[in-house]
């Protein structure tokens, strides 16, 4: 099936839906990936190789607050790192004794440049064995999702999609994650 879906963003493997079910934005200048951003991803993807060696001797416990951040027309945001494959929720670590809300609209905001939100509610917990860390995964529904896309050192893409059409490149968790999330929209 030839790809009509924008593949603006640095990291190839363009959707393969219809441009009128997917909006893809590279948050790089340009569009195309640039000397800077190449060399940005390897560090990156070596840094977090790193981490998962330190995780892999510690084994930590781990808190994080992740979103199904839904649009006002009700389509999801994914996230593509510079560092890991596939599309994924935004979110990330927060420390044990900040709210998932505070955490997750934090993320919301450094990830995607959100500018302006609806309702955010916590729709479940997951305990998961993941990169060699013991993590607590908060998972929020945050509605109407307003957002201005920007340059980030860890976001390469951002993507909007029906909940009913989600690519088929998700991460492991992503994938997982949907799929305990999709009886609490």
């Amino acid at each position: 099936m030839p790809s009509f879906a924008s593949d603006i963003g640095t990291g190839g493997g363009g959707l393969e839906l219809p441009a009128e079910l997917v909006d893809t934005w590279a948050v790089n200048e340009g569009g195309s990936a640039s000397l800077a951003d190449k060399a940005l991803r390897v560090l990156l993807t070596g840094a977090h190789q790193l981490l998962k060696a330190g995780w892999f001797v510690r084994r930590p416990r781990t808190f994080g607050a992740h979103a199904l951040a839904l649009t006002p027309a009700g389509k999801v945001i994914l996230v593509k790192l510079r560092y890991a494959p596939g599309w994924r929720l935004p979110g990330g670590g927060r420390r044990e004794d900040e709210d998932p809300g505070d955490a997750v609209l934090r993320e919301l905001k450094e990830e995607i440049g959100m500018t302006a939100h609806g309702r955010i509610r916590l729709a479940c917990e997951l305990d998961e064995d993941s990169d060699f860390k013991r993590d607590l995964a908060s998972l929020l529904v945050v509605e109407d999702v307003r957002y201005q896309p920007q340059w980030s050192w860890e976001i390469e893409r951002i993507c909007e999609t029906p909940i009913d059409h989600i690519p088929d490149d998700l991460s492991p968790r992503a994938v997982r994650w949907l799929a305990a999330l999709r009886d609490k929209i």
